[in-house]
């Protein structure tokens, strides 16, 4: 049974721009709050199978995870799937769209929910921790990149 928090902001970058910048890991702990740190192929924009590792704090819980890109279709879209110590444990794919002048950002972060007990868990409290820390991440990234120079 998995959780799902989808969070959508629109940014005024090109597609590309955002592209660029969200797919390529060294960035994520300067836009998103919960990746602490990230290992492996982090200067650029993962392709295809490409794997990056994270160390990570979401809603509480600190973890090691190792993401490998499952698809990539520049620059409308792009996912990556999740492995914690050989177990499956989510996917966060970001699909984007023109917005006007900008860019349409969309980030849904799919995640296990294994059995009743974590299942009501997610239901009470984790959901909406994870759904505040992406909505923050998304805020963040909308600053950062229409403070930069284009």
């Amino acid at each position: 049974m998995p959780g799902e928090a989808r969070t959508v902001i629109t940014i005024n970058r090109a597609m590309a721009d955002v592209f660029e910048y969200v797919t390529t890991p060294g960035h994520w702990p300067e836009w998103h709050p919960s990746s602490l740190g990230v290992s492996g192929a982090t200067d650029h924009s993962l392709a295809l199978d490409e794997e990056v590792t994270e160390e990570f704090r979401v809603a509480g819980r600190r973890g090691r995870l190792t993401w490998r890109v499952i698809e990539r279709d520049a620059p409308r879209s792009w996912a990556i799937s999740g492995s914690l110590q050989g177990r499956g444990s989510g996917t966060v794919a970001y699909t984007l769209a023109p917005d006007g002048t900008g860019t349409r950002f969309t980030r849904v972060f799919t995640y296990n929910v294994p059995g009743l007990l974590f299942a009501l868990l997610d239901r009470l409290a984790y959901h909406r921790r994870v759904t505040a820390e992406s909505t923050e991440a998304l805020r963040r990234l909308k600053r950062r990149l229409e403070e930069q120079a284009p």
